[in-house]
């Protein structure tokens, strides 16, 4: 799995009908390495920590192979990597094969998979439709979460190498069906 993107967004505030918020969504490609710290990409913005950054959710990273997907449903939209707020875009990140748990060497970083992204409204700001919201969570490609092991960078042409496999732990995939039916 190779990174061909890495991003990083500013918080602004964006508005799309009645809708205002305050958002890190917007992420844009960089053609630096990027740090991934113990609660946050470097220089990211993280507006609500609620639901974004911290020790589980230090990094999000989606699957350029799903692009492909939702440029068929929003031909009209420009699809630039970062488009759903990931701070690494890598190619053949698949979500039903990753697990919680999962340790990976990126860079001269060291992560582990902590859980799959719940989609929020922020994406209406970006797709400027409402059915996203409902849409992401009709797929299993939800991105990945990872937890920072080992800080350091990571540049685009990095890979993803699995070092530690977790046993009978469920994929990504697993997580996020059993979220959308709570």
């Amino acid at each position: 799995m190779k990174v061909v993107s890495t991003n990083i967004g500013k918080r602004a505030i964006h508005q799309w009908k009645n809708k205002i918020a305050e958002t890190g969504i917007f992420k844009e490609p960089t053609t630096t390495p990027i740090f991934l710290g113990l609660e946050d990409v470097e220089n990211d913005s993280v507006v609500d920590r609620k639901y974004h950054g911290g020790i589980e959710q230090a990094m999000y990273a989606y699957s350029a192979n799903h692009y492909e997907y939702w440029e068929k449903l929003y031909p009209n939209l420009s699809f630039d990597f970062g488009m759903f707020g990931e701070n690494l875009t890598i190619a053949d990140l698949d979500e039903t094969t990753i697990c919680v748990g999962d340790v990976y060497q990126l860079g001269n970083s060291l992560v582990e998979v902590t859980k799959p992204r719940e989609p929020c409204f922020k994406l209406i700001f970006r797709f400027q439709d409402e059915a996203i919201v409902k849409q992401f969570w009709n797929t299993t490609f939800s991105g990945v979460y990872f937890k920072i092991l080992q800080t350091g960078t990571v540049k685009k042409g990095d890979i993803l190498q699995l070092v530690e496999k977790a046993q009978n732990q469920s994929t990504i995939a697993e997580v996020y069906g059993k979220l959308k039916s709570s």
